[in-house]
Order: structure tokens, then C-alpha cells, then sequence
């Protein structure tokens, strides 16, 4: 297969799981009977995924990101996602609604499709293990996502949302690969663009979320969430 053909291939299939994810969330919430196990698991979820994002900010996004640019870009960018973000999450407030998990899960699979894109014409084979990385992410950040989304809309639109999302990292990895392969500075000052407004969703939004008075359960999900992360970069080398 030509490289075009695999970065298909591959951003095909790691966007998979976010269709995959949603579906799950959905068979969760219709046949699993409401009670503490079932409250548990929702909250373990939510951590999980804010565990992954914290991986994917700490361990990916603000390293590839603080290599590329210097100090003063750095600061601008990440500064400016979390800015952005604030005024994004506040929008979504006065509507009535929350995207926090959408809006998270977005933040880093699209900086890691387009990194994923163009490392494929450098190392192929470290673009084959960041697409498993992010076909990981995505399933558990698309299951909390649906949960965000169905308090908005009706079970087939959110699953319409997330089925067209899971395609969306074709086009950021062909412009990797086509655009920014020989741009560095720009994919890093994307990434910590990415990483400030991924903070601030966690810090604002997913952590609260998960908590549970009295039950310790789910911030065992964010540390297993993190390991996850951390078993993935150490995959890649």
C-alpha cells in the first residue's frame, strides 16, 4: 500500500471508535437498570476519559508542542486555547447544554490525526502506533461524549453527530501530511493551542463531573485513564 492509502486506511480506523464508542454509551443507557452500579460506572467512565485527556495533554500535546516552538509561542498558544475554550464552554452554559467530553475528545483527536499525518512520510511506523493511540482514546471519550450529548439531544442525533466526527480525522491526517509535513512550528503551536483548552475542560467540567460524594471509585478510573496514556507513549518509543 502507498503511504496516501495507508494514512486512510489508518485515520479511518482510529476514528472508528468513535462511532463505536457512542453505540456503546447508547446499549449502556437503554439496557443497563438505573442504580448505584450503573451511577458508578457513569462517574468511573467520566474519569477515565479525563484521565486519557490528561495523558494525551502531558504526555503528548504540551511535549511535542514545547519541542517545536519557544518560550513566547508557547505561552501564546496554549493561552489562547484556554481562553477560546472559556468562551466556548460559556456559549454552550447560556445555551443549556454541555459539550465538555465532546469538546475534549475533539481537542486531541484532531492535533493527533494531523501529527499522525505528518510523521507517515518521516516514520511510518510511528504513525501506524499513534493511530492505535488514538483509536484507544477515542472509545472511552466518545462514550462520555454521547452521555453529554444526549442531555441535549435525542439518541439518533448523537449518534449522528459522533458517526460524522469519526471521519474527521481523515481530512486533519491527509492535511498533516499534505501541508504541515514540513512544518513543525505550526503542529506544536496546534498542540498547546489544544492542550490549554484541554485543561481547561478538565479542570472546569470532566473532573467535577466524575466526582461522587462518598464513593472513591471513579478517580481510579482518571489514574487508569492516565496509565493508558502512559502505556501508549511508552509503545511509541
Amino acid at each position: 500500500m502507498t503511504e496516501l492509502q495507508l494514512i486512510l486506511v489508518y485515520s479511518l480506523l482510529s476514528g472508528s471508535t468513535v462511532i463505536f464508542g457512542g453505540i456503546l454509551s447508547y446499549y449502556f443507557g437503554a439496557h443497563v437498570k438505573a442504580g448505584l452500579i450503573k451511577v458508578e460506572i457513569v462517574h468511573s467512565s467520566i474519569a477515565f476519559g479525563g484521565g486519557i485527556l490528561m495523558a494525551a495533554v502531558a504526555l503528548v500535546l504540551i511535549p511535542e508542542g514545547m519541542q517545536a516552538v519557544s518560550i513566547f509561542p508557547m505561552v501564546f498558544f496554549f493561552l489562547l486555547g484556554a481562553i477560546i475554550f472559556f468562551f466556548i464552554d460559556r456559549y454552550m452554559e447560556r445555551k443549556g447544554g454541555t459539550m465538555a467530553q465532546l469538546l475534549g475528545m475533539v481537542s486531541d483527536f484532531i492535533p493527533e490525526s494531523i501529527a499522525m499525518g505528518a510523521v507517515f512520510s518521516r516514520n511510518p511506523q510511528l504513525g501506524v502506533l499513534l493511530a492505535l493511540i488514538i483509536g484507544i482514546q477515542n472509545l472511552p471519550e466518545s462514550f462520555n461524549a454521547y452521555l453529554d450529548l444526549k442531555s441535549s439531544y435525542s439518541a439518533k442525533k448523537c449518534l449522528v453527530i459522533l458517526f460524522l466526527l469519526s471521519f474527521s480525522g481523515v481530512p486533519a491526517a491527509l492535511a498533516g501530511y499534505y501541508l504541515l509535513s514540513d512544518m513543525p512550528m505550526a503542529i506544536g503551536a496546534l498542540m498547546l493551542f489544544s492542550a490549554g483548552g484541554v485543561v481547561y475542560l478538565i479542570f472546569q467540567d470532566i473532573a467535577p463531573m466524575s466526582k461522587m460524594r462518598k464513593n472513591w471509585i471513579p478517580a481510579l478510573g482518571a489514574c487508569l485513564g492516565f496509565l493508558v496514556g502512559m502505556i501508549g507513549v511508552k509503545l511509541l518509543g
